[in-house]
């Protein structure tokens, strides 16, 4: 996980979010950033429209911490969806 995927990760939770925020790999996207599931969804679609990828629904559903996040897009980015 590189320093810079979390930092461009943050400015896109900061976008959404409309404030600044501080994360790390352990960051609970929800519990942590107190998003809801339109906020969510919002994110999701932000992140897909940055890294230029589409996140599959079952995969959105299995990512809770911001590590989850980060290896879901580079999984993405590589070419394995699993």
């Amino acid at each position: 996980m590189t320093p810079s995927m979390r930092n461009e990760i943050s400015t896109i939770f900061e976008q959404v979010l409309g404030r600044p925020v501080s994360i790390t790999d352990d960051t609970d996207i929800v519990e942590d950033l107190g998003m809801d599931s339109l906020g969510v969804m919002n994110f999701v679609m932000a992140i897909e429209d940055f890294y230029d990828l589409s996140i599959p629904l079952d995969r959105v559903a299995q990512i809770q911490t911001v590590a989850d996040l980060i290896r879901a897009v580079e999984d993405l980015k590589i070419g394995n969806a699993a």
